[in-house]
């Protein structure tokens, strides 16, 4: 458990692009917003005069995960939920963070006035998640599943062991949507339909697969009751109506069958990411990765990523996160052309060194 050591948690990929780069910072998918998706949010802006009604998405939302409408909560972005808990639950007696994970939910409890305890998962165990170094008093824990900025997705049988009575265990699932496994249907680990955990919240993000960033549309699961108590914290009219409007279209069973197409082809580019990774000399891959970005261990990372912006090539730094350091990078996955440009690149900044 730590508390002590501080880091940038207010840092985000997008701080590393810049003009002429290739984006490898940001975990967003950059392609051409599909007809289904485009033409709602272009039609919703003939009904800007009105307030945003959030029953259509909500009800959307919820078909989607087999879930009531009252256990539903649409918010401006998987962030705003984190704020929106933090704010919420300002009773807790001893919030935990477990790291490396996103920054954000540390922030938002620090924001908050919460004092937060860090649980570190380690590099030699892969950054699996271990249930039992969660103390047993903590009565508000957050964890990412896939995880951000390791990759690594936990079983849902070992993120379920933490909840309890008497605890709000909230699990970051604004990635789920990229994972892919072969002969297993849907998104694997996830909980979002899980409703008999005591206390579970899963936040998700419609960010990371349909590039919707600038749109911020996100969404909450968790029991009725929780959510009936973390509505007061939300601002009046949070989420936009064209954001409504991409919320209703991504639950939909096309997109549903869009999103395992485009997270089956990531798991194609993914591997052959992580293959010519494996072959770069001194670098170590984190875990296994299995979401929209692969992260690595290299000696001198801080100074090899800056070496790969003069050559055209903009990456994630690692010493913000809690749990890694200056010697790690964050790489999203891209096209196998892009991949191995950037392969090529960073082998030759590391063989070049001194």
């Amino acid at each position: 458990m730590l508390r002590s050591m501080t880091f940038d948690l207010d840092h985000h990929g997008d701080a590393e692009v810049g003009a002429g780069l290739v984006d490898l910072a940001v975990n967003v998918r950059h392609q051409a917003m599909p007809s289904w998706l485009a033409d709602p949010i272009a039609a919703s802006l003939g009904r800007l005069s009105a307030y945003p009604d959030a029953r259509a998405a909500t009800a959307a939302v919820a078909a989607r995960h087999r879930r009531d409408p009252a256990e539903v909560l649409l918010t401006a972005g998987a962030a705003q939920g984190f704020v929106l808990l933090a704010q919420a639950l300002r009773g807790a007696r001893r919030p935990v963070v477990v790291h490396p994970q996103f920054t954000e939910p540390e922030a938002a409890l620090i924001n908050a006035g919460h004092r937060v305890d860090r649980v570190l998962l380690r590099a030699e165990d892969g950054f699996r998640l271990d249930p039992t170094l969660v103390p047993e008093e903590s009565d508000l824990v957050f964890v990412g599943n896939p995880t951000n900025p390791t990759s690594v997705l936990h079983p849902a049988a070992d993120v379920a062991k933490l909840a309890r009575p008497g605890r709000v265990l909230v699990v970051d699932e604004a990635f789920a949507d990229t994972t892919y496994l072969p002969g297993r249907d849907g998104e694997p680990e996830s909980l979002a339909g899980e409703t008999a955990l005591p206390g579970l919240v899963v936040l998700r993000s419609l960010t990371k697969t349909w590039g919707l960033a600038g749109l911020r549309i996100g969404y909450l699961l968790g029991s009725a009751d929780l959510v009936r108590r973390l509505k007061p914290a939300l601002p009046l009219w949070a989420v936009s109506t064209p954001a409504l409007a991409a919320a209703t279209a991504c639950a939909s069973p096309v997109a549903v069958a869009a999103e395992r197409e485009i997270a089956a082809e990531m798991a194609r580019e993914r591997a052959h990411l992580v293959d010519r990774l494996r072959h770069v000399p001194s670098v170590t891959i984190a875990g296994e990765p299995a979401s929209a970005f692969v992260t690595i261990h290299l000696p001198h990372a801080d100074q090899v990523r800056l070496e790969l912006r003069e050559r055209g090539y903009a990456v994630r730094r690692g010493d913000t996160f809690p749990g890694l350091g200056g010697d790690w990078l964050r790489i999203a996955v891209r096209d196998t052309a892009t991949t191995d440009g950037f392969v090529q690149t960073l082998t030759d900044v590391i063989e070049e060194r001194p």
